[in-house]
């Protein structure tokens, strides 16, 4: 990523903080030009939506990504595997139209809406090969295509290993989701289709922000919410299984908890997702603003403990003289080679 273009993205969403703390009207980032369902309100979500307040904005427009390393055990072909995952929150400016960061100058202000950024980064390696998946999530942080603040704008996931790699993104819009899949395999080679979009519908990977009181639905602690949830494209892709939307119960602990995991101990709030006749997954977020991921398990064997973390200006880091900075994340520089 170019330094410049970075710097110039944080300037602009310092701005969109100063609006969002003035209380005037971002109506210019609600709309766009990119399909006949965009041009239709959606249905009313059943829940309450977050609010990006003066805390939130004062944080997260600082001029930095936060980025943070975990112990990762995920199940890999039936056997149990042990890696790493990074996690990287950062707001940016995105293109309603393209569904693309927005470079600086390039689109009409009315198509430029700021998004929260997700890059979850997960290594491990089976037998002789390793996998490294990836997904992109990018939450709005205000209304449009037809749903209200704190919904996805658009998911992507690529998987890498010895075999082959696989590519696939998800457009929300108002009352569907675009759907693109490109893979290795035979029958999976390349597909192309739409998504019904329910009104009380929640993407799995979208879990991460709700965890951390950014995404829809909004609970009071104690409290719960009947959705609709849609398998996350890394499941999807791991089980190849077609999308689809299962029941399921959000849900907030009523108290906080202490939980310790390799970067020290937390005062927590669990935060639980638990679809039926699907996979259960609970968050351990700190309870304290920026309610930061401590942990994430599931039922089926995956647990991600956090090991450090930092805010950092990671885009501007890529000279040999930054290798050790990983250090700051819990994890290692890479060796020339593998020994």
């Amino acid at each position: 990523m170019p330094g410049n273009r970075k710097r110039i993205h944080f300037h602009w969403s310092a701005t969109v903080a100063l609006v969002a703390l003035l209380g005037m009207n971002l109506g210019g980032c609600q709309t766009g030009p990119i399909s006949a369902a965009d041009a239709e309100r959606g249905p009313a979500p059943p829940f309450a939506s977050p609010s990006f307040d003066q805390q939130f904005w004062s944080h997260w427009s600082d001029g930095k990504g936060e980025l943070y390393g975990y112990d990762l055990t995920i199940s890999r072909y039936r056997e149990s595997r042990k890696g790493v995952a990074v996690t990287i929150f950062v707001t940016e400016p995105f293109s309603r139209e393209v569904r693309v960061k927005a470079d600086p100058g390039k689109h009409p202000k009315e198509d430029e809406f700021p998004v929260m950024k997700l890059n979850l980064v997960e290594d491990f390696p089976t037998g002789i090969y390793d996998y490294n998946w990836m997904t992109s999530s990018f939450l709005a942080l205000v209304s449009g295509s037809g749903r209200p603040a704190g919904f996805p704008s658009k998911v992507s996931f690529s998987s890498q290993e010895w075999c082959g790699h696989v590519y696939s993104q998800l457009l929300f819009d108002a009352a569907s989701i675009r759907r693109q899949a490109h893979s290795y395999f035979d029958a999976e080679a390349d597909q192309e289709g739409t998504v019904d979009y329910p009104a009380d519908g929640i993407a799995e990977d979208a879990l991460w922000f709700w965890a951390r009181g950014m995404a829809a639905p909004k609970l009071e602690p104690g409290a719960s919410a009947q959705v609709k949830l849609l398998l996350s494209l890394q499941k999807a892709r791991a089980s190849h299984e077609a999308l689809v939307w299962q029941p399921a119960t959000l849900s907030r602990s009523a108290a906080t908890e202490s939980v310790r995991v390799p970067g020290g101990s937390f005062t927590v709030e669990k935060w639980t997702a638990a679809a039926d006749g699907g996979v259960t997954r609970t968050f351990y977020v700190e309870a304290e603003f920026p309610h930061r991921i401590v942990k994430w398990e599931t039922d089926d064997g995956e647990v991600a403990e956090m090991l450090a973390g930092d805010r950092l200006p990671y885009w501007q880091m890529h000279g040999e003289e930054f290798a050790s900075a990983v250090e700051t994340l819990g994890l290692s520089p890479r060796p020339p080679r593998t020994p």
